[in-house]
């Protein structure tokens, strides 16, 4: 009884090992590349842990999959491993397609072998979860009815349509093959061990600093925000009760635009660590859009909700406050982080922009 775990040092992926074995002693075996957005100081705290194995390598490598496959006999393989960040995938899609696609496909074939030779309960039990995004499902109205499971796919950027693509083939290696899989499309995530590029980690850092805050175009495109442990837990439900071959959406049921987020950052930071110069709010600065912002994303999560008895636990109020305390208990975490090629990063994207 062991899971294999792709991409389980980066954000959600490392949340979820972290959650896991916080409440099961069913061994973990982490596989993760160690791009920019990987940490091993995220599981720092299973150093020596002999339940959990790390292995540095890339879900495109075959042969090391299908090794780790044969070595510990996973019940299931949970597949985070992902190149994520819009911006990023707007300046350089190719490691979008890489990753994303070509390492789905590579991982689905070594599953599928891995499966097929499995017999009796060890192959009835098997499955492949893969984990997804809403952002597959293209962008909203304002008086659209959210994401359902069965809306059309019809993504906006290079990330989204290399997830949408590794969703399609999640699917097609179901029909075709029978491989047991699940997969789950989730709102945007929020919480501890966020790299500082995404909007709300970039917000607490930079206010921190006494930096700009930038804020896209008009700062109103509306997200679905989702505490990264109750997404953790809605992941758990569906791999222990989600029937093979199905989707589910997992969402937070809390519908913000960027430009509030950002002000209840600023807004807990003044409470929590008051800055002598002046309300964090000051910072705020709107920079011109990103080509092709999607401007809403909503997920209904009923079925989930109908058929596993999940719902998230945590209020948008009481997880932002969470991680904005975690930031602040963490700058040791933040400053190991922002490497060079971080800072660079932030540079190339946001240095170039004229101010809106």
């Amino acid at each position: 009884m062991t899971l294999l775990v792709t991409g389980g040092a980066g954000f959600i992926g490392s949340n979820f090992v972290l959650d896991w074995l916080g409440q099961s002693d069913e061994p973990v075996v982490t596989l993760d590349a160690l791009t920019y957005a990987g940490n091993l100081a995220n599981l720092a705290g299973l150093r020596g842990d002999a339940r959990h194995t790390f292995v540095h390598g890339d879900i495109c490598d075959r042969a090391l999959v299908e090794s780790l496959l044969a070595q510990h006999r996973p019940r299931a393989v949970v597949h985070f491993a992902a190149e994520s960040h819009v911006d990023r995938s707007i300046h350089g899609p190719g490691a979008f397609m890489r990753t994303n696609i070509e390492g789905t496909y590579t991982l689905l074939e070594a599953a599928r072998a891995h499966w097929s030779a499995l017999g009796g309960a060890e192959r009835e039990a098997f499955r492949f979860l893969h984990v997804s995004t809403d952002e597959v499902y293209g962008s909203l109205g304002p008086g659209d009815a959210a994401f359902t499971e069965s809306h059309p796919y019809e993504p906006n950027s290079p990330y989204s349509a290399s997830k949408a693509a590794s969703d399609h083939l999640v699917r097609a290696w179901h029909h075709t093959y029978g491989l047991p899989v699940l997969t789950t499309n989730c709102s945007n995530n929020y919480g501890p061990f966020h790299f500082p590029e995404k909007l709300i980690p970039l917000m607490i850092v930079n206010a921190l600093a006494g930096k700009a805050l930038p804020v896209y175009g008009d700062g109103q495109q509306i997200r679905d925000w989702l505490y990264v442990r109750d997404h953790c837990s809605g992941i758990r439900a569906v791999l222990a009760g989600g029937r093979v071959g199905e989707t589910y959406n997992i969402g937070g049921w809390n519908e913000k635009a960027n430009l509030e987020i950002v002000r209840t950052v600023c807004a807990l930071l003044d409470e929590l660590r008051p800055d002598p110069q002046g309300p964090c709010a000051r910072l705020i600065t709107f920079v011109a859009d990103r080509p092709g912002h999607d401007r809403r994303y909503a997920i209904d999560a009923r079925k989930i909700e109908r058929e596993l008895g999940w719902r998230p636990a945590e209020t948008f109020e009481t997880g932002i406050r969470k991680t904005v305390q975690w930031y602040l208990d963490h700058a040791d975490w933040v400053a190991q982080v922002q490497s060079g090629a971080y800072r660079d990063w932030l540079a190339t994207q946001y240095g170039a922009r004229e101010a809106a």
